[in-house]
């Protein structure tokens, strides 16, 4: 259990400080950030008061898809704000090209890798990764289709209500759902992050100290002994030349009337 909340929480702030990479960066915003954007535009919320709404309606969306929410869930809406705001004053705001770039891209692929580690924990994911959990275990579609296809409507439904976006918001949108899938699959939690939540200890093992069927660990030893294998009896062969029984009375007695 220890592994488990070490892997949700390190996962949790990897991905807060992936927000501020990608935001800092100036390139675009994460396609969740732009919906809140446009929505707050037109209602005149703030961006944060939006930020919870959408998280308390996307929640609901998980009742049809038979989603549980768990400690990660209420974690992911405190750490990753907590986060966001500590890593922020270090990074440079809109610096030039050759530092936004490295840093957009490296926010992107931090995010794909802290998102599988998080929900890999199996303590419950956010509001929004647990939309596409549930849809991927619903649907049996792949985790880059589901997460690519919501993450591109999410940004034209932000686009249209009036929110800002830009190549990093496009390229998050086409690569996080490979790359979750990607870091999943090596952490060897791609099960997790496919919506599987009723998979036992001793059959899932992870980076983030889940058991795993798949795991050459829990492969049984080729060295190991083995019990050994009756085998079948083999019918009894005659010697050649030997006599055969002798007759009985019956046999005998009809030999002799020939």
């Amino acid at each position: 259990m220890f592994k488990r909340l070490l892997a949700l929480a390190v996962g949790l702030v990897l991905y807060g400080a992936s927000m501020a990479m990608i935001l800092h960066a100036g390139l675009g915003n994460i396609p969740w950030d732009v919906l809140h954007q446009g929505i707050a535009d037109q209602v005149g919320l703030s961006i944060g008061t939006v930020s919870i709404i959408v998280g308390a309606v996307v929640l609901l969306a998980w009742l049809p898809l038979r989603q549980r929410p768990g400690v990660g869930t209420v974690a992911n809406v405190v750490v990753l704000g907590l986060t966001f705001d500590a890593v922020s004053p270090y990074l440079p705001d809109r610096p030039g090209l050759a530092v936004a770039v490295p840093m957009m891209l490296g926010g992107i692929v931090l995010n794909g890798f802290a998102t599988a580690l998080y929900i890999g924990a199996r303590l419950g994911p956010g509001p929004r990764d647990g939309l596409m959990t549930g849809i991927v275990a619903r649907t049996g579609w792949s985790v880059r289709v589901v997460r690519t296809v919501l993450e591109v409507a999410v940004v034209a439904v932000g686009f249209a209500l009036g929110g800002t976006l830009g190549v990093g918001t496009v390229l998050y949108a086409v690569a996080v759902g490979p790359l979750i899938q990607l870091f999943a699959r090596l952490m060897r939690v791609d099960r997790a992050v496919a919506g599987e939540t009723h998979v036992t200890d001793a059959a899932h093992t992870s980076a983030a100290g889940l058991p795993h069927a798949s795991d050459p660990a829990n492969a049984p030893d080729p060295a190991a002994p083995r019990a050994p294998r009756r085998r079948p009896r083999r019918p009894l062969r005659r010697a050649p030349g030997s006599r055969a029984a002798a007759p009985g009375p019956i046999a005998a007695e009809s030999g002799g009337r020939a």
